[in-house]
């Protein structure tokens, strides 16, 4: 079964980065500068930021959908970068974490839900996606359990 792996838009956090940090913290974003190579997880492009490079952390509604599984959390962005949108690959920022799996259907309700070490996501993919329910899944990383990606049918 065929699958699109997407990372989030890019133009609705552009400006952001204009901001100052009394202005950024009016909207109740933070400025942030990685200090190691992995715990900075970009939600745009699907990788990590490396040591000094400029993010923001921002609440983002990833689940907008009018049930009692609308959700926002706490995200990563870093600027100038290109929204990840590929069909079966997977990147290694989702192969590097454990995954909660989350899946929803036409009307935003959870058709189940399950925890995936990275290098097995693909399967985890493969057998929610056997639930004709299932319209698309949500991935988050598991320990700080912020949304890390969208995946959907193709």
């Amino acid at each position: 079964m065929h699958f699109r792996l997407l990372g989030l838009p890019a133009e609705p956090f552009a400006d952001l980065f204009s901001l100052d940090d009394e202005q950024l913290a009016a909207r109740g974003a933070r400025r942030s500068i990685a200090q190691g190579d992995s715990g900075y997880p970009c939600r745009i492009s699907l990788t990590d930021a490396a040591r000094g490079d400029e993010l923001l952390l921002v609440n983002y509604e990833h689940q907008p959908a009018d049930s009692p599984y609308r959700s926002r959390h706490a995200i990563y962005v870093r600027r100038n970068e290109r929204t990840y949108d590929a069909i079966d690959q997977v990147p290694e920022q989702l192969r590097r974490r454990m995954l909660s799996v989350r899946g929803f259907d036409a009307d935003g309700m959870m058709t189940e839900a399950d925890l995936v070490d990275g290098p097995e996501l693909e399967a985890a993919i493969e057998r929610f996606f056997a639930d004709a329910r299932t319209q698309y899944l949500h991935l988050h990383f598991a320990k700080p359990g912020c949304y890390a990606a969208r995946v959907e049918r193709v």
